[in-house]
């Protein structure tokens, strides 16, 4: 691998798109993609996986197929090191279920790297938090929490025969947006889970699903239009809300907040906040408080010329102060920035003369697979935004997954793998039983 070689450590919804993009371009032999797992998962869709209502088996799309398919090389393990004056990076050994090493350390020259490793779950040091809650990170936990719910429910069919009092307690700590959709997913998947074998329980009133948040509303950085119809919509769902809520202690069987009000807690879910992953910290490359990399405007790590930094694991301030907001669109838009700042470079054209702006085109929430609300914001409409609801606020939501598989899969297959998932919905359960 010579110096020209372009690396992209982190398969996101960012890293993966400025991955097939360029490979489409340069070809194996320039652009490199590394992550430590061997599929991708889109990370919005994971509160589906968590309910069961998506299958990580069907929904994963392998980086090895999507390599060949656009034209860039995979290179499976995590990063562990950088040495960013020789421009070198290590990669760390990849071992087994078992712990057999599969494959050694090693090391990759590049001339140009980019960072879009993600985030991970931000505990602020409430005590318990990291021991006895679920984060959906990753698909790995989001198959973990569904697990585990299905034995609570399997045990709860057999409690009900003996204690008709017996529940499921489910709490939610945060209500962003994954906090939000984890809530009616689950209301929605344990109706039909009490259709397929779960005959015993009455899944309004023996599962019961609780949302504690902070602050004085839901989904928060959303317009209040969006927010109250959201709880409009959970409260018809059975889901209680907590509003002014501050978790302090969370154990095996119970959340404690900071006024001494205890919830039962079977199963809870942290989905209060985000940071970078504090390995960042250790490269020798700024980071904030949150592990962040401090970016420039034009998105390369301070003081680093050949180093990017994109997505959740980037710090980047806007002209106003403000940060660019951990969204999946931030990272598409900046995956599209640096994608035309190194095609520039490679064509010899001028850099980009002007540095990257975050354009909030609003945000959409599922509340199950019949509805979602949420505001259409930016240049898609002439007023500053608006409110949307029902029917098309779900289309609307289910084309962004679609617009990100046309990204790197094409139109083609792209519209036969969501024809494939319809006639399968057909003729498989609507939640993953096993």
């Amino acid at each position: 691998m010579d110096l020209s070689s372009i690396v992209i450590v982190g398969g996101g919804a960012g890293g993966l798109e400025l991955a097939c993009k360029l490979g489409r371009k340069l070809g194996p032999d320039r652009v490199t993609l590394v992550d430590a797992k061997m599929y991708h998962i889109w990370k919005p869709s994971l509160h589906e996986v968590a309910a069961g209502t998506l299958d990580i088996h069907q929904e994963g799309l392998s980086y090895p197929m999507l390599a060949h398919n656009n034209g860039f090389n995979f290179v499976l393990g995590a990063m562990e090191g950088l040495d960013a004056h020789g421009k070198q990076l290590e990669i760390a050994a990849v071992r087994d279920d078992v712990g057999d090493e599969v494959l050694p350390k090693r090391v990759l020259q590049f001339g140009t790297l980019v960072i879009s490793v993600g985030s991970q779950s931000n505990y602020f040091g409430v005590k318990g938090a990291q021991d006895f809650t679920i984060s959906l990170d990753g698909p790995q936990q989001a198959e973990s929490f569904r697990l585990k719910m299905l034995k609570h429910l399997a045990t709860l069919d057999l409690r009900k025969k003996l204690d008709s009092s017996a529940s499921l307690d489910i709490v939610i700590i945060g209500a962003g947006a994954t906090g939000v959709e984890l809530a009616a997913e689950l209301r929605e998947a344990s109706h039909v889970h009490s259709r397929y074998g779960f005959s015993g329980i009455n899944a309004a009133s023996d599962v019961t699903i609780t949302i504690l948040e902070g602050a004085p509303s839901i989904l928060p950085v959303l317009p209040e239009s969006v927010s109250s119809a959201a709880l409009r919509l959970l409260e018809q769902r059975h889901i209680t809300v907590v509003n002014n809520c501050r978790v302090v202690e969370i154990s095996s069987k119970q959340v404690e907040d900071a006024s001494g009000n205890r919830y039962k807690a079977d199963l809870c879910v942290w989905a209060a906040g985000i940071k970078a992953p504090a390995w960042l910290a250790n490269l020798g490359l700024p980071v904030n408080r949150n592990n962040q990399l401090e970016v420039e405007g034009d998105l390369r790590v301070k003081g680093q010329h050949h180093i990017f930094s994109l997505g959740d694991c980037a710090a980047c301030v806007q002209p106003d102060g403000s940060m660019v907001p951990p969204r999946a669109q931030s990272a598409h838009q900046q995956a599209d920035y640096i994608y035309k700042t190194i095609m520039n470079a490679e064509r010899g054209k001028p850099a980009l003369s002007k540095p990257y702006l975050y354009k909030d085109h609003g945000s959409l929430v599922s509340l199950g697979s019949r509805s979602s609300v949420g505001s259409l914001m930016g240049g898609l409409f002439k007023a500053s935004s608006m409110f949307v609801e029902g029917f098309f606020a779900r289309s609307m939501y289910a084309s962004l997954h679609l617009m990100h598989h046309y990204a790197v899969l094409g139109g083609m297959k792209t519209f036969l793998l969501a024809m494939a998932r319809f006639l399968l919905k057909r003729a498989t359960p609507l939640v993953k039983l096993h």
